[in-house]
């Protein structure tokens, strides 16, 4: 819930490590290029399952109340990981020295401190818990992988699934497959004809990002393989199943539509029922055909921007282009295929006007059903140091970008996760 009448704190870590909030200085927050005092409608209480990061190299700053004035401290700027289900609507303000380190790929909240409690830049844009673990031990989620384990022992997939992401990296989704409940992931491919800056799971030799947050498959799972654990996880979540292909471990499932299809007509040949979804580049044509035709439900087109030359900037496309996105949306939705865009918002950047536009005209012609706004996981200055010199215009806010695009597109949802749809494709 909004706080209209809160003024944060400002929060800054000194040497050691230790966080504190700042006696005479304001929270400030920064949305692109600009700084400046947090929107009364967009402070929210730090939600439970949140991180707080110091942000090395990168002095805190902070607003005078005394004398109205921006000021920068010695002591280092402080962020907030918003947990899941939650858009960021602004980022952190600081000023980085010369040799500050590219920062991690997270999204980095704008955060202060007031009335004894965290408050982040941030708007909850969905309902479901699916990704909220608080009550749940981690020693059931153990004991669950490793059932796992010991019942599919030659199931190369829900190995790795069990061993790799859910027990090493903590991934929510496999996570959820142990615990037999929500979406399921299904990561299949090795490659991507696209080299997004901010890929999670490979970067290119000399990359400034120095670590990603997990590693690529390295196998590809047979058609066999996949829908046995489609059918397993389907037996365990009975209300609203989702099996999604295209995971952060991954790269581009459509560049395995051969394999998907083979999986998804197997499921469903053995009575699969439920929400089968591909998170995609969207950048082959005929791959969402076959696979629309195979039987999937839906597919989350993930872009940055519905403007080319933004979108070319972080996708850096390897033989498709925008045109061919726009092209599978189109071939999609003649299927009845429900179509999702992953917007990976960012604050100062996606809500400016020459974005909304470009947004709303994708929306609209191509008849898109849903916008999951997802925070884009990046180092904030890298990523306007790579859309230098294209024009943006002024900056919305997100409140205003989504009202606008919901006036415009009035039959619009708005979410984080990936629906689950009753109707399951003829």
């Amino acid at each position: 819930m909004a706080s209209s009448r809160i003024q944060p704190r400002l929060l800054v870590a000194d040497k050691d490590g230790n966080i504190y909030d700042h006696p005479d200085l304001l929270m400030v927050c920064r949305r692109g290029h600009e700084f400046a005092q947090p929107r009364p409608d967009e402070l929210m209480p730090l939600p439970e399952e949140s991180d707080l990061f110091l942000l090395p190299g990168r002095q805190a700053v902070g607003l005078s109340e005394e004398t109205g004035e921006i000021e920068v401290l010695e002591e280092l700027a402080v962020a907030a990981f918003a947990a899941p289900a939650h858009t960021l609507t602004a980022h952190a303000a600081y000023i980085s020295s010369p040799d500050a380190p590219t920062l991690p790929l997270f999204a980095y909240g704008a955060v202060g401190y007031a009335n004894g409690r965290f408050y982040i830049c941030a708007k909850r844009v969905d309902q479901d818990e699916r990704q909220v673990f608080s009550s749940i031990s981690k020693k059931r989620i153990k004991q669950n992988a490793h059932a796992l384990m010991k019942a599919y022992p030659e199931n190369r997939l829900m190995q790795h699934l069990m061993s790799n992401c859910a027990l090493t990296y903590c991934c929510p989704a496999a996570r959820n497959l142990a615990l037999g409940r929500y979406e399921a992931p299904l990561p299949t491919s090795r490659s991507c004809n696209a080299r997004c800056v901010g890929c999670i799971s490979q970067q290119e030799d000399g990359s400034r990002i120095c670590s990603t947050p997990q590693n690529r498959l390295s196998f590809t799972p047979t058609p066999e393989e996949i829908a046995e654990v489609m059918l397993h996880h389907g037996k365990a979540e009975t209300e609203k199943p989702v099996f999604s292909f295209g995971q952060g471990c991954e790269g581009e499932p459509l560049t395995e539509a051969d394999i998907i299809a083979q999986a998804v007509h197997l499921f469903r040949s053995k009575g699969g029922t439920g929400t089968v979804n591909v998170n995609t580049n969207a950048s082959l044509p005929q791959a969402v055909i076959k696979l629309a035709e195979a039987g999937i439900s839906s597919i989350r087109v993930s872009l940055n921007s519905a403007r080319e030359e933004v979108y070319n900037r972080y996708y850096r496309p390897r033989g498709y282009t925008f045109a061919d996105v726009r092209s599978s949306i189109a071939e999609a939705h003649k299927r009845g295929v429900f179509v999702s865009l992953n917007l990976l918002y960012f604050p100062g950047i996606s809500d400016c006007e020459l974005e909304l536009q470009a947004l709303d005209e994708l929306i609209r012609t191509e008849k898109v059903d849903f916008v999951q706004l997802r925070n884009l996981n990046i180092d904030p200055e890298m990523y306007l140091e790579l859309l230098d010199g294209i024009e943006f215009g002024p900056s919305a806010g997100f409140i205003n970008f989504r009202r606008r695009l919901r006036k415009s597109n009035p039959w619009l949802q708005f979410g984080y996760f990936n629906p689950y749809l009753p109707q399951n494709p003829a």
